[in-house]
């Protein structure tokens, strides 16, 4: 393959090459060293705009145009810090998007186990011995009840008599 055709098909790592793209944590890891290399490229233009402000600020009056020169490169220097926030922003909206993506991902996978879990715990009943089940219960409840009774009315033997 030549070094033009895999330059526009994209280099990629080789552990992102099988996967037919990177993995989550591979895209955040990337995102958070972008973030880390506008941060301080912006650290760096506010530094730049303070000089610049400082030498406008010396040439004053008696330079008018190296103050002019130096208040359009502060003046330029504020335009690319505007793109860079601007940029990073989108960069965070992106990584947040992801990690909520690969959380989603995570929680769904466990869903799946859980119902695998359950199935597995359901295989051996069956519904109509659930119900047979239910109904043994239910008889044997109502014979204790029929003799709670029978054993609460006959504390009063002398009242009542069955002729």
């Amino acid at each position: 393959m030549s070094k033009i055709s895999r330059f526009f098909k994209g280099g990629g790592s080789a552990a992102s090459k099988g996967r037919g793209g990177p993995s989550p944590q591979e895209a955040l890891a990337r995102l958070r060293e972008t973030e880390e290399m506008l941060s301080k490229k912006q650290e760096y233009l506010e530094t730049r705009i303070e000089r610049e402000l400082a030498a406008a600020r010396q040439h004053g009056t008696k330079g008018r145009r190296a103050a002019l020169q130096a208040l359009k490169r502060k003046k330029r220097y504020e335009k690319q810090l505007s793109q860079i926030d601007g940029t990073l922003s989108t960069i965070e909206f992106q990584r947040e998007a992801l990690e909520n993506s690969h959380t989603n991902t995570e929680v769904l996978k466990n869903m799946g186990y859980a119902a695998q879990a359950m199935k597995k715990v359901h295989e051996n009943m069956d519904l109509n011995k659930i119900d047979d089940l239910m109904q043994d219960i239910t008889e044997q409840q109502d014979v204790a009840q029929e003799i709670s009774d029978a054993i609460s009315n006959r504390a009063a033997l002398g009242d009542e008599f069955d002729e």
